[in-house]
């Protein structure tokens, strides 16, 4: 999958790839670990290949917020804090047993220096992040519950099995009780 990943941005040879990929660490994670947590500074970028993982940070009354949900398919991490190498706002965890690729900031360093299309793979990859960070960023400020909900279902299909009502809620900038009743009008 993560193979089909990099194919699928640019046009790697072969050799190519299996240089980068064995830069990766495959990686079975247990549900409900904790990979990064706020104030520590993220040296691993995650690959999904199975399962699904979140951002969330703390409220100062102790409330999570979940940022983000990361799916199969796509790189999961505490964005400003590995690219920057800064500490995290965010913890980041998985919320079911899930098998990652890692790698870290220094073997991906040295990727950037080998593959000028690595770079370019980075830089894609970075305005994705980027560009779903807006995008969730303005459906909280100008969509009405529903459509967040519904643009949370075209994101990730299958959120509402497998993530607890409290996460997806907090992601939606929402109550438990506004979503519950969402939902049991989805039904009906």
């Amino acid at each position: 999958m993560i193979a089909a990943y990099f194919q699928n941005l640019l046009p790697f040879t072969a050799t190519e790839l299996k240089d980068i990929l064995a830069h990766f660490e495959k990686e079975h994670i247990k549900k409900n670990q904790i990979l990064i947590r706020e104030g520590h500074v993220s040296n691993k970028l995650y690959f999904v290949e199975k399962g699904i993982g979140r951002s969330y940070y703390l409220k100062k009354d102790g409330k999570e917020v979940t940022q983000w949900f990361f799916g199969a398919g796509n790189f999961m991490a505490s964005a400003d804090s590995f690219f920057q190498q800064t500490p995290s706002f965010y913890y980041l965890e998985v919320i079911e047993d899930s098998i990652v690729y890692t790698i870290t900031k220094e073997n991906l360093e040295l990727l950037i220096t080998k593959y000028r299309k690595m770079e370019t793979a980075i830089r894609l990859l970075t305005i994705e992040i980027l560009s779903k960070f807006v995008h969730k960023l303005n459906a909280i400020q100008f969509q009405t519950a529903r459509e967040r909900y519904d643009y949370m279902l075209t994101e990730f299909p299958d959120i509402s099995y497998r993530a607890p009502l409290g996460q997806i809620a907090s992601y939606l900038g929402m109550t438990q009780e506004t979503l519950s009743r969402l939902r049991r009008s989805e039904l009906s």
